[in-house]
């Protein structure tokens, strides 16, 4: 709530307190000058009361309690004093509300039982009619007041109601934000390993391949330029692969991915790339990829060629087997090198490379071991194929 509506909330509940208050002074001052009764006529004592009574509402949000208490032992003292009768209930119908409205409910009802009480029998014991005194007034009396009581305890509840509303409302907003936050920590970490696999084994490539162009440049001219067309060649790969993620920052699309029919075919211009840098590579994809759901081919595909980064920065391995078996609830990816000493002492800290393999892996609900094998490293992937993938 804004600091203009707290004004004007507070001018409002003002302003009812001020009605409420001329009301009561109102009904208490005509009551008083029917003079229905044989003591003395209404006078500045019977007017006073009324606007006593008047008074005390105003301070009734702040002090409910001692308006109550207030307003019934100045109604004992008036009939103690003989001033023309005003009943029980209309001077305390007002305290009675207030009490009930901010919570105080055991003190109203108290309060209205001992005054019903106390009236009915002084006033037995003093020889008034008892059909008049326990027929008419004590129950119009008693549910004059009740119905009091029972207003504020409504009112009250109404404004927890909303209050509760409210609080759910801020409640929502803030599960709406920190939702949202997540989705953009979630979609920054994303684009993050996207471009830390792309950027990190294209540049791999470009840095092999350069090096065998510097080396062979003089005795080997058509290796050097071999090595030169694969540099060439990523280059452009790696900015194809730029511009298609800078498009999906500035316009998403509904399903992202790598469709599965063309996995085996990305897989193997990795093979081809890692093969052209010297190594001797192996692929094993055992079964059709086409059946696989995208995420999972995806992932399955992010998986080889950051392990596949990993050999050619870190291994100074000279083979390479790489093994995507599809099966009906899963997909096994396995990269193996026959690397050592590096490879390995890398594993033990492992870098932004393995996080994001392992990070992808999860969210799939899968698992990944990345470690040292009986020779060189070792990347064991298992992906869950979701209902409907896989083949039967």
């Amino acid at each position: 709530m804004t600091a203009a509506e707290t004004g004007h909330e507070a001018c409002r509940a003002r302003g009812l307190d001020v009605v409420l208050s001329g009301v009561t002074i109102v009904l208490v001052g005509l009551a008083a000058s029917a003079d229905l009764g044989e003591g003395v006529g209404p006078g500045p004592v019977a007017y006073g009361f009324a606007v006593g009574l008047g008074g005390l509402l105003l301070i009734r949000r702040r002090f409910p309690v001692t308006v109550l208490v207030a307003t019934s032992v100045g109604l004992i003292i008036y009939y103690r004093l003989g001033q023309p009768p005003v009943g029980l209930a209309v001077p305390m119908v007002a305290a009675l509300f207030s009490a009930a409205e901010q919570g105080r409910t055991r003190w109203a009802t108290t309060v209205a039982a001992v005054l019903l009480v106390v009236s009915t029998s002084v006033r037995t014991m003093q020889g008034d009619d008892p059909g008049l005194v326990l027929g008419y007034e004590l129950p119009s009396s008693a549910a004059l007041m009740a119905a009091s009581i029972a207003c504020g305890i409504a009112v009250q509840a109404r404004r927890e109601w909303h209050a509760e509303r409210q609080r759910r409302e801020i409640t929502a907003r803030w599960e709406r934000e920190r939702e949202a936050t997540q989705r953009v920590e979630q979609e920054r970490l994303r684009i993050a390993r996207d471009l830390h696999d792309l950027l990190a084994h294209t540049t791999s490539v470009i840095a092999l391949h350069a090096d065998v162009a510097r080396e062979t440049l003089h005795d080997d001219p058509a290796a050097a330029d071999r090595s030169l067309r694969t540099v060439r060649g990523a280059c452009s790969s790696i900015t194809r692969e730029l511009r298609a993620t800078l498009g999906a920052l500035r316009h998403p699309p509904e399903a992202g991915g790598i469709e599965p029919d063309t996995l085996r075919e990305r897989l193997g211009v990795l093979v081809e790339e890692v093969a052209a840098a010297g190594l001797t590579v192996t692929l094993d994809g055992g079964h059709r990829f086409d059946t696989l759901p995208a995420v999972t081919a995806t992932t399955a595909f992010h998986v080889v060629r950051e392990a596949l980064t990993n050999v050619l920065r870190h291994s100074g391995a000279s083979q390479v087997e790489v093994v995507v078996h599809v099966r009906a609830e899963q997909v096994r990816v396995r990269v193996s090198d026959n690397g050592e000493g590096e490879h390995a002492a890398h594993s033990q800290a492992p870098g932004w490379g393995i996080i994001g393999m392992r990070e992808r892996v999860e969210l799939t609900g899968g698992r990944l071991t990345a470690a040292p094998g009986s020779r060189g490293f070792v990347v064991d992937a298992i992906l869950p194929v979701p209902t409907g993938g896989g083949e039967p």
